[in-house]
């Protein structure tokens, strides 16, 4: 039921309540469910959550706060009344239901040239966008308005990358095998980063903000101190290049997927490979840790996906159905559903914990090249070659909303924080926002 992780680089947890230090205030955090207890410990300022994965309309409050106050040194029983009304905000929002209803709000003619990404940051007023116009651009959410545009790229700026939850710092990694970083308030260019041989074709943050990773066709990551610009690491094991890279929650481990048919879990602190994922009979195209670190799933063009154990670098469960190339893999906030995407035209949607399919979503007429779900979990957006973007309802499979405007193939779609916005990118260089509409009935 309750799992406590994430703990920050320079703590370790008190192991006795000797040593528990003093509460100073609770913190909520909606997707997925969670308390984060600031408290102090030798001077220091800390924080440790504690996930509430499984909370739902069903969960017995007052059973779960026995538990918590049980468990955790941090909390008194004289904390109950408060941990009481944090629980229900928490039930509150993730019982909300959402319509699936969506409406076009704003057309963006972002770039001289198409798009190859495009991505919110933590709250979801902003978004960024990169080209093959070698630019990356801010927008602003609610206006649809330019706020920065970031040029000095020589070639196709093809990933790009908030620091989330802080925002105030982009990354974009490009086909001219650099790496800039810039502050996402005024634009300024903060480092370039040199060291990759080849196109950066991935990059990503870990969630304290402090180290960036690019993945290149060199066949390299490289792990970089983001506040001094340096090389940490060079992470060297794969033979193929490297198409996608994810950090886990606490931001000690980092996985990486290559097109020599493998995935990596690299420690983030050594630049050493920790377990070698080899199983899949085709390239990887997509890898990604879920929220508690124990597992990762990983999609290949073998038309399989396949869930691995963190800590054995085991294989668990291979999830087969799909008749052609998985394009992309993703876990559901809690990481209890895992959704594939496929060039066969269909998405699927996979019990983590059984390995059984849930739902074959079929309506799409071509490729589909990116999944995502809602931060609540309830729906599913599936990105297509068609021109669309389907809204599926997670709990039943049905077919909510299909977005339809753009004249090319679309390859990039995202939920912001609370589920209520949209954005599409599209090869037809606009990028669209669509807005819930929550007037509509369900």
């Amino acid at each position: 039921w309750l799992k406590t992780s994430g703990h920050t680089a320079m703590e370790k947890r008190p192991s006795t309540s000797r040593r528990k230090g003093k509460l100073k205030r609770f913190l909520l955090r909606y997707f997925p469910p969670g308390i984060i207890l600031e408290y102090e410990f030798k001077g220091h300022r800390r924080t440790k959550p504690i996930d509430l994965l499984d909370l739902n309309e069903h969960t017995d409050v007052e059973v779960l706060i026995n538990i918590i106050i049980r468990q955790e040194p941090l909390i008194s029983e004289k904390r109950r009344p408060i941990l009481r009304q944090l629980i229900a905000k928490l039930s509150s929002k993730l019982e909300s239901k959402a319509t699936g209803n969506y409406k076009l709000d704003k057309l963006l003619q972002a770039h001289i040239l198409p798009l190859t990404n495009c991505a919110f940051n933590k709250s979801g007023d902003r978004f960024i966008t990169g080209s093959y116009d070698r630019t990356c651009k801010v927008w602003d959410t609610h206006s649809g308005k330019e706020i920065l545009k970031l040029p000095g790229h020589k070639n196709v700026v093809y990933a790009i990358a908030f620091n989330n939850p802080f925002g105030d710092r982009i990354a974009t990694g490009s086909f001219d095998k650099l790496c800039k970083i810039w502050d996402s308030n005024d634009g300024k260019l903060i480092h370039t980063l040199q060291g990759h041989q080849k196109e950066i074709v991935c990059v990503g943050f870990d969630p304290q903000g402090a180290i960036l990773a690019t993945g290149s066709t060199d066949c390299t990551a490289i792990l970089w101190d983001v506040e001094n610009g340096k090389a940490l690491f060079t992470l060297e094991s794969h033979e193929a290049e490297i198409v996608s890279l994810h950090f886990n929650t606490e931001g000690n481990l980092l996985v990486t997927g290559s097109f020599d048919n493998t995935a990596v879990i690299w420690d983030v602190s050594t630049g050493q490979s920790l377990h070698v994922l080899d199983g899949h009979n085709g390239e990887i195209s997509s890898t990604q840790f879920n929220f508690a670190g124990d597992l990762v799933v990983s999609g290949s063009i073998d038309s399989t996906v396949k869930i691995w154990d963190v800590e054995s670098g085991k294989c668990l469960n291979t999830l087969e159905g799909h008749e052609d190339e998985i394009l992309d893999v993703c876990f559901n906030a809690t990481g209890s559903l895992i959704a594939s995407a496929s060039a066969d035209g269909s998405c699927r949607i996979y019990s983590t914990h059984t390995g059984q399919q849930k739902y074959c979503l079929q309506g799409h007429d071509g490729e589909i090249s990116k999944v995502s779900f809602n931060p609540q979990g309830t729906l599913l957006i599936s990105a297509s070659s068609d021109k669309t973007v389907r809204v599926w309802e997670v709990e039943t499979g049905k077919c909510l909303n299909v977005l339809k405007g753009h004249t090319d193939e679309i390859f990039s779609c995202a939920f912001n924080y609370d589920g209520s916005i949209i954005i599409t990118g599209s090869k037809d260089n606009t990028c669209r926002i669509w807005k819930r509409d929550d007037e509509a009935k369900s």
